[in-house]
Parts: structure tokens; sequence; C-alpha cells
């Protein structure tokens, strides 16, 4: 808008220039100026037949003219010289020249004109000296024109270098000199020029010189005429020397003597001559000032215009940059503040009359001071810089992400004097940016690391994604996948059902979960369950698959462990029935052998019963080890000292066919187990190995120190991480066939002839190990023999308690009383028997609450010994916590066959129990009796 008014005011200035030098000439200047040389010829020839009329001499005429003239002249040379000053042209300054040159001509006529200042003239003026200043004055200006003409051009012709000043200067110090040079020949030379003047008329020379310099004024006009294009002042100064072609022919031609009509009429037409041009440069100024003072006015209400339209601006962007969201602030090229905006407040927190005046270090953390240097010194050199991320400092402190736009504040000469920025904060959008990333990041390595396989297709089940773990499952790359369809690798009996999910999918079912089989690498069948979604804004479907190896194989596991427990609960209880009847067996028969010692045939009967009561002994222990319900007691051995000793007792167990060959870990952790279950697993592992090599071997006893990591672990159920010390019993045998190493554990489970075992050695070793808190691996190889490996916890420092010291006193009875709990009448006859056969007093009871009203009616009794397994509601763990409760001093021995958990925990008696297992002999009670009482 305001480049519009400007141009709508400047329009007349384009069309009517200020320099008349070179504007062109117009139909109406032509016009005026024809108007003015007919008018003026006219009156020329009018004049011409009276020219030589005298009339009264009049010398102040001459004084008055020769002032017009040289005032007229003066001013003209002015303005031609002021508009030069601007358009600098060897024209302009000609044609000024000529002007100051006739001013400075006149002035000195008038000085030595005879009668106006002196009878003479002054200078020592002659009476030819007017005449020839005269014809000097009035051929010289045409020749000036002359120049002029030659040296204008369309654009004003040829221009100087240097200052105007240098030129003007030199024009009039020029102009002065010639002039000066000229007076000095027409007045102290005057009787060396000739004579032009005589009595008051023209002599034939003064005829010639003037039509010499009449010429050169006609021909000042052709060459006016003839160099084109005109600009206003050629018009007008062919006007100009038309009317000086008639003051020569007036004033020196066509009159007869000074003082007569043409004299004063030349007068007239030189006074003419002098004024046309400044007439038209005093017109046009004054036209030029009217124009002027009107576009002033004019710029006035457009500069109040302006201002209006630019206090709105103002306004309206200071209302912005307070409105702003973006902290926006100014400061200096030296970093003091200048401008806070209300954004900036809230930004920073400090209000603008704390911030403005300040550094700007106010907000910017120590560490970055270089860079608000280094951005003051970009922008001090015209450099902008455009969404910098840095940090600020809130006035509390608080660090804060900002992107910076910054850019130079100008001032209207164009000058760098400041800096202005604009700072958006971005800490949430960096905090939601970092999180997004960070998530992006996540779901990549849960992409890369899963081990689970991830899989993403198109709507038409085309593979565009696939993770890295379906080289572990597959046996595929992901680029082998990635573009093909689903269909080339999923089962055929189950392209229908995953068809058919996707379809739910889309559909808007989600989180699918269906079972589908894909084909391994090596051609194999792989299960895989799947979970399914689609997203419909991305137009994929996404699918996490788990293989199903591991976990059909954990379920398999689980379902053994659930077997071997359920045999282990039906185990258990037969063996408790069974020990009952066995302990009296065992009881009785060494009172039987007493009594028929000296009948050889009935002593054989008996040796026979012992024989068979041991077996039955032995089967139920084996049953109790692998049910996990024996009561083991172990404490830490060395477990190099125990194989080497059971490899001196195997040697003639296995017999000469078979080496055995130790190998043994020097620094071999100590075991935390009980040493007589172990031995008895060595051995049983030992004689299984003696059968698979029938013609001889070698049998490989080892030991060594291993941990089993989480990895280990998650294969393998009821399996701690930690420290175990190993013991492998490995023989060269015929091997284990594959389809049978799930089985070999399995109790009564055996591959050999009928009456060549009973299938519980191996059974009784892996419910030992597992009741120790250890661990079994068995690996074969069909045809190349067997390796069983046992690995038992590394012991943290048991040594032996005091109560298993003393169960290695010697045997003897005593006096003490003891109270005897038993629920099974047959068992409960016979230990009352044998207590008494000891020394001791005897009480019993049936059960517990029998025993605690003895227990509350007798408080002499030394001993409780009681059955674990009771009917009722209180087994012998709790009624011994009962009476010690009543009886704090009251000992405690407990007996069973099968153990439960009342008194073991963690495979091992609880800390201070007794425990005489079932069946026993009379020598084993007599030794745990002085035990428990002893303690």
């Amino acid at each position: 808008m305001l480049k519009t008014g400007l141009d709508e005011m400047n329009a007349p200035a384009i069309d009517r220039s200020t320099f008349l030098s070179t504007l062109p000439a117009t139909s109406a200047d032509r016009t005026a100026a024809s108007w003015i040389i007919g008018v003026s010829s006219i009156l020329f020839a009018l004049t011409v037949p009276f020219a030589g009329i005298p009339l009264l001499p009049m010398p102040a005429f001459v004084a008055s003219y020769q002032a017009a003239l040289a005032v007229s002249d003066i001013v003209t040379a002015v303005l031609l010289l002021s508009q030069f000053s601007v358009l600098r042209t060897r024209a302009l300054l000609w044609l000024s020249s000529g002007y100051l040159f006739t001013a400075a001509a006149a002035l000195i006529h008038a000085l030595t004109f005879p009668g106006l200042f002196a009878p003479t003239g002054l200078f020592g003026a002659g009476a030819q000296t007017t005449v020839w200043l005269y014809m000097i004055w009035h051929g010289a200006f045409p020749l000036f024109v002359l120049g002029y003409a030659w040296l204008k051009e369309e654009d004003g012709g040829p221009r100087i270098r240097g200052a105007t000043r240098n030129a003007i200067y030199a024009v009039v110090l020029g102009v002065i000199a010639t002039i000066g040079a000229f007076t000095w020949i027409v007045t102290a030379q005057h009787d060396l020029l000739p004579v032009l003047l005589r009595d008051g008329r023209y002599t034939p020379t003064m005829i010639g010189v003037v039509s010499f310099v009449w010429s050169l004024s006609f021909a000042a006009i052709v060459s006016l005429w003839f160099r084109r294009p005109h600009s206003v002042i050629d018009v007008w100064l062919m006007v100009v020397m038309c009317a000086w072609l008639f003051d020569i022919a007036l004033s020196a031609i066509v009159n007869v003597a000074r003082f007569d009509l043409g004299f004063y009429t030349g007068r007239l037409y030189g006074l003419c001559a002098s004024s046309f041009v400044l007439a038209v440069l005093l017109i046009e100024n004054v036209r030029l000032q009217a124009r002027t003072v009107g576009l002033v006015g004019r710029l006035r209400e457009q500069s109040a215009s302006d201002r209006d339209f630019y206090g709105k601006r103002l306004a309206l962007y200071g209302a912005v940059v307070e409105s702003s969201n973006d902290a926006i602030i100014t400061q200096s090229l030296n970093g003091v503040i200048t401008g806070w905006n209300r954004a900036a407040e809230r930004l920073f927190g400090y209000p603008a009359a704390e911030a403005v005046g300040k550094p700007i270090d106010i907000i910017v953390p120590e560490d970055r001071k270089p860079e608000v240097r280094s951005i003051l010194n970009r922008i001090s050199g015209n450099e902008s810089i455009a969404q910098h991320e840095t940090v600020r400092l809130r006035k509390d402190g608080r660090a804060l992400d900002v992107v910076l736009n910054v850019s130079p504040l100008r001032a209207e000469s164009g000058e760098i004097i400041g800096v202005s920025k604009i700072a958006h904060d971005i800490t949430e959008e960096k905090q939601s940016r970092e999180k997004l990333r960070r998530e992006i990041e996540e779901r990549q390595r849960i992409f890369e690391t899963s081990q689970d396989l991830i899989l993403v297709t198109d709507g038409f089940g085309n593979f565009i994604q696939v993770s890295p773990s379906v080289k572990d499952i597959l046996g595929f790359s992901p680029e082998d996948l990635t573009g093909h369809s689903a269909t080339e690798f999923i089962h055929p009996d189950d392209l229908d059902r995953t068809r058919e999910e996707m379809r739910a999918a889309r559909r808007g079912a989600v989180k699918r979960s269906f079972e589908a089989r894909y084909y391994h690498y090596d051609g194999h069948e792989v299960a895989l369950n799947w979970m399914g979604t689609w997203s419909e804004p991305a137009k994929r479907h996404f699918f996490i698959g788990r293989d199903l190896t591991e976990k059909q194989a954990a379920e398999a596991q689980f379902r053994q462990v659930q077997k071997m427990d359920s045999i282990g609960q039906l185990t258990g209880g037969v063996a408790h029935d069974f020990n009952n009847v066995l302990t009296v067996i065992t009881g009785t028969i060494g009172i039987l052998s007493d009594a028929v010692a000296d009948r050889p045939e009935l002593a054989a009967i008996t040796k026979l019963i012992d024989d068979a009561a041991e077996r039955g002994a032995q089967l139920t222990r084996h049953l109790l080890a692998f049910a996990r319900k024996q009561p083991l007691q172990p404490r830490e051995i060395d477990v190099n000292a125990l194989a080497l000793e059971a490899a001196k007792l195997l040697h003639p167990t296995l017999g000469e066919q078979i080496t055995i060959m130790p190998q043994l870990t020097e620094d071999a952790w100590p075991a935390l187990v009980d040493p007589g279950q172990l031995s008895t697993a060595i051995l049983n592992l030992a004689l299984n190995a003696r059968d698979a090599m029938p013609e001889g071997g070698t049998l490989v006893l080892e030991t060594r120190n291993v941990f089993l990591d989480d990895g280990y672990a998650s294969m393998n159920a009821d399996m701690v991480p930690g420290n175990y010390v190993m013991i492998a019993v490995s023989d060269t045998g015929s091997g284990i066939p594959p389809e049978l190493i799930d089985r070999v554990f399995d109790p009564f489970f055996t591959t050999k002839e009928v009456g060549k075992g009973t299938g519980l050695g191996l059974s009784m070793v892996f419910g030992f190990v597992k009741q120790s808190g250890g661990h079994i691996k068995i690996y074969s190889e069909e045809g190349h023999g067997t390796s069983v490996k046992i690995y038992l916890p590394r012991s943290s420092g048991v040594q032996e308690s005091d109560i298993e010291a003393l169960q290695n006193a010697p045997i003897t009875g005593g006096d003490e009383k003891i109270l005897i709990v038993e629920d099974d009448a047959l068992v409960r006859q016979y230990v009352v028997t044998q207590v008494k056969s000891l020394g001791y007093t005897a009480l019993e009871a049936a059960n517990g609450a029998e025993a605690l009203a003895i227990i509350d009616s007798d408080k002499t009794i030394d001993l409780l010994f009681t059955d674990i397994i009771m009917p009722g509601n209180m087994n012998g763990r709790q009624l011994a916590d009962e009476a010690a409760r009543r009886r704090p001093d009251l000992k405690t021995l407990f007996t069973s066959g099968y153990t439960e958990n009342a008194i073991v925990h963690h495979g091992r008696l609880d800390s201070g129990v007794l425990l005489l297992a079932k069946p026993y002999r009379k020598s084993e009670l007599a030794k745990m009796l002085r035990t428990a009482l002893a303690g």
C-alpha cells in the first residue's frame, strides 16, 4: 500500500523531469518558442527602419541594463551549475561558464562605459574600450553555446569525474582570469586596438567585426537545431540566440550611433536574451516548488497515514509478540537482553523487568556459554540459525530443552544491531520423542531377542517381517521367509485353521490363540502355539508363535513326576505297614534263635527266616528310597575318599574282567549327603554297569566340581541353579536303547531276565538323589556304554553333631522309665518286651491322648519313645511337641517305617531329632535308647 501511494505521488515527477537540460522538449515548448521568435522578428522588422533615429543620451539606462543583465546571467549560471552538480555533464558546465562570462563582461562594460562612473570610464578606459568589450562579450557567448551544442548528447553528454565543486571553482576562476585578460587588453592596450567607433559612429572595421560576431550567433542557432533530440533548454537557447542576433543587428549594424533607437532597442533584445532561459528555469523551479509543496503535503498526509498504519502494525506486531506461545527475545550484540515477551516470562520464570538489561547468561547453563558466544559471532557475520536444539535454565534452576530460531536484528540502514531469538519449549516433546525412541528400541530389542517367533504378514499372508528367532525355531533365516507366502511353510493340515483365524482377526476378533505346525528347514514338523491380531490402519497381521517342543517335553516330564509321586505314595503306605510286620519278625527271630540254639535243624530254619526278613527290610528300604521317604542323615563328606573306598569294595564284587578307573578332581568340594546311602547308590550303579559288560570292560568313577546355571535348570524340573559336586559312574557296556531311557528310573522296570534283578536299583538311586536336593542324569549310546551322573549339593560346612557322635557309644541298658507309644498292638508288645529286657521300666499307650494322660499322671518318665504315624488327630511329632510343652525336660526318640514330612524337611532329619527306622534289631534299639537318654 505504501509503495502504491508513493508511486502515485511520484508520477508527475516522472512525466516532467527536474532537469531541463535532459528533459525532451514538448510541442508546447516549441510552440511557445516559435511564438516568441515570431513576435520578436516582427518587432525587429518594425524597428529596423527607425534604428538610426537619435535619442537623448541616458547613461543611467546603460547602467540599469548592464546591472539587470549581469544579475540575470549570474542567476542563470547558478541555476545551471546546480543542475550540473547533479548531472555532472560537461555541456552544462560549458553553458554555465558562458553565462558567467557574459555577466562579468556586462559588469566590466558598465564600469568602463564613458559618463557612468567617470567621464571616460574606469580602469583607464578609452574611446574604443566599451565597443571592443561589447564585441568580445557578444562574440564569446555564441562560442560557449556552440561548445554546449557539440558536447551535449541524448543523456546529457560526457560527464566529469571527481568532485563537481572543484570543476565549479575552476570555471569561476577561469572566467575571472579571462575577463581580467580582456579588460587589460581593452584598457591598458587600448591604443593597439583597431578603431570601431569614431565620433559616436561605427567604422567599416566595426561592420566586419560585427558581421563575424553575428555569424557566430547564427552558427550557434544552426548547431542547436541539428543537435537533436532537443531538450527544453535547447529550444529556449535557440530563442536566446535569435534575440542575440536581433540585439547585435540593432545595436551594432542598423543603428547609426550611440543612444539612437537601435542602440536602446538592441539593448532591450539583449536583456530579453539573457532572461529567456532564466525565466524558463525560474518558471520550472516555481512549478517544481509548487509540485514539491504539494508532494510534501501529500507526503505529510501519507506520513501521517503511514505513521497510523505503522502504529497499528506495530501495535499488531506487539500483540502478536506478546500473545505468542513461543518465547521471543531480543538482545544486543554483546549479549544484553533488550526484549522479553510474556511467553519468555512463563517459560523461563523471569519477569520482563528482571530480565531486560541483564546478560542472556542468566538462562544459559555454564557448559553452554561458549555456544552463546558462537551464536553471537555467527549472527554478527550476517548468518541466521534455524532449528537449533539446546538447553536453557529456568529461574528455579530447572533445565529446559528448547529449539532456537535466531536471526540478525537490523537498523533502517541495514546495519546489524542485535539478535532476535524465538525459543520453543520442546522439553515434553523431547521427552515424548525419547520415550517413543526407547519404546521403538525396546520393541526392536524384543523383536530381535524374542525366543518366540514373531511374524508380520500382509492381508494375503505374505511375510513382511520375521524375527531372528526363526533361525533357532525353524532353521530358516528371516530373509528366507520375507516376501514369501506363509502357505509355503505351514503344514497342509493346519492351513484351513490358520486361514480361518486370519479371517476372524480381520472381522474384529483380537488376540486369537491357535496351534499350527510349520516345517523346519530340515523337514521335520514344529508345533507352534500362535497369538494373532489384525491392525486395520496398517493392514497387517501380527503373530507371535511359541515353540511347543519344550512345553510338550515339560508336560511329559511333569506326567513322569506325577507318576513317580503316585508310586511313591503307594510304596510309602505299603512300606509303613510292612515295616511294622518286619519289626516284629526281626525282633522275635533273635529270641527264637537263642531258644533253638541246641537244635541244629531248627536253628537252620530260624536262620532262613532271619535272611528272609532281612531281604524284606532291604526291599522296603529301596521302596522308601525311591519314594524319597527314607530318613536321611546327611553330613559333610569327602566324595573322593568315599569313591576310593567304594572302588576297593567293588573289586571283588565286579570281578577281574572289569577294570575300575577312578578319575577324581583333586580339589573336589565336600558334599552334603548321607554317606551310607551314597555308597549304596554307587554300588547299585556299579552292579548295573557290571551286568551291561558281561564280557568285561572299564568302569570309571569320576568326581568334578560343576556349576549348573539357570539355563540348565530351566530344562530340568526340580533343579535349582548352584554349585554341585558331580559323581559319575560310566561303563563301556552295551548301552541303553533310546526308547528306554525315560523308563530306567521307574520302579520294577528292568530289561534283565526274570530272577536277575528287582528293577529297584536305579529307582532307589533316583529317589535318594532327589531327596538329597540333587540331580541325576543318564547318558547312553547303544553299543558304546552308559554314564550316570549324580549332582550333589556342595556342602556349606555341616559338622558331625554331638548326637551323631553319641550313636557310636557302646551298647548298654539302663533303669530309666520309658513311655512307649505305638498304635500297632503287635509291635507295641514286642517293643515293651525288648525295653524291659534291657532293664528299663516300660509304660505303653496306643495313641497320643493316652500318652498325654500318662505323662500328666507320672512325672518320673525319662523318655518318650513314639511312632510317628498314628491314627487320630495327633501324630508322633505333635505328641512330642505337646509333651515338651508340658514337660520341658522330657526326652524323645521317634520310630517309623515311613517318615512323611513330620520330622524330615529338605531331605534330612530336623535338627535335634532322633529316629530309629523300622525294622530294627534289639541291638539298634538299645543303642538309640542310650543315645536319646544321654542327649
